[in-house]
């Protein structure tokens, strides 16, 4: 029976995940900014979930999650970064105002998570840390800008984490997880109020797409909790995990498209050394 501290439980794949964290009899920690969303869950599994507000830009939040895990269940086995949301904008249409928030909750908010937990998960072998990225964090795309630089950032500081953590006994698993039909394109997805015409080709599609595809992705979030569970669970976690066929086919493109431009421009890239040494 792992312990488990997952934010952003009120909605979308968040919710989904605790649903099931509670339901196969784990214990769980569920956090939203208000924790009367998550009321209806405590209710059904009282001895083995609590809940608490848990807003990730504010400091001292996450401690006391933290210190629940502990006082309540005795340790913390799992930390789940998922609270986060989407921006729809061309660099140019966005204002200050509209996209350091994106950072502060995606970016910033995940690291102070993160590092208020560590301390308890160093003490228990085994422990996972699993991020929710994004197809967004493997692959850049017009429009989308803003969302994947903090999804780029969740992967770079990911990477280096699991490096940090792996000779400590803690892995850490990066959810990149593609279209899954939840409110991600509704409620949890901003957009630049400004509206340039020099960009009606690109970013506009962007828009289109949200309008038209919210509530109706391809994606279960039942079948990609599934899976995140299966992973969290494994002996050898993988620390990349593209979840969903969108999100496979960006992966090899990007790996595909990466790999034609190091040949084609390998031997001028590369010699760049000084032509004598010592």
């Amino acid at each position: 029976m792992k312990t488990w501290l997952i934010t952003g439980c009120s909605s979308g794949l968040g919710r989904q995940l605790a649903e099931a964290v509670a339901a196969r009899g784990d214990r769980l920690v569920a956090t939203a900014r208000s924790a009367d969303d998550l009321q209806s869950l405590c209710d059904r599994y009282p001895d083995t979930v609590r809940s608490v507000s848990l807003d990730v830009t504010r400091a001292g939040d996450t401690a006391r999650a933290v210190d629940l895990a502990e006082s309540a269940f005795g340790g913390l086995d799992v930390l789940v970064n998922n609270a986060g949301f989407g921006f729809i904008g061309a660099i140019e249409e966005g204002e200050p105002a509209e996209y350091r928030p994106l950072f502060e909750v995606n970016v910033f908010g995940l690291i102070e998570t993160t590092r208020a937990a560590l301390p308890a998960l160093r003490r228990r072998p085994g422990a996972r840390i699993v991020n929710l990225s994004s197809g967004a964090g493997i692959a850049g795309s017009a429009g989308f800008g803003f969302y994947n630089a903090t999804k780029f950032a969740v992967e770079g500081l990911s990477e280096a984490l699991a490096g940090e953590l792996r000779p400590l006994g803690v892995d850490v698993i990066i959810a990149e997880p593609g279209p899954f039909r939840t409110a991600f394109l509704g409620r949890s997805m901003a957009a630049a109020a400004r509206e340039i015409p020099a960009y009606a080709g690109t970013t506009q599609a962007r828009r289109h797409y949200r309008q038209t595809n919210d509530g109706r992705q391809a994606g279960d979030p039942a079948k990609a909790v599934a899976v995140m569970l299966q992973a969290v669970d494994a002996e050898n976690p993988p620390l990349h995990l593209p979840i969903g066929p969108r999100a496979h086919a960006m992966a090899e493109r990007k790996l595909d498209a990466f790999r034609a431009d190091m040949a084609a421009w390998r031997d001028i890239s590369i010699a760049t050394d000084f032509d004598t040494h010592g």
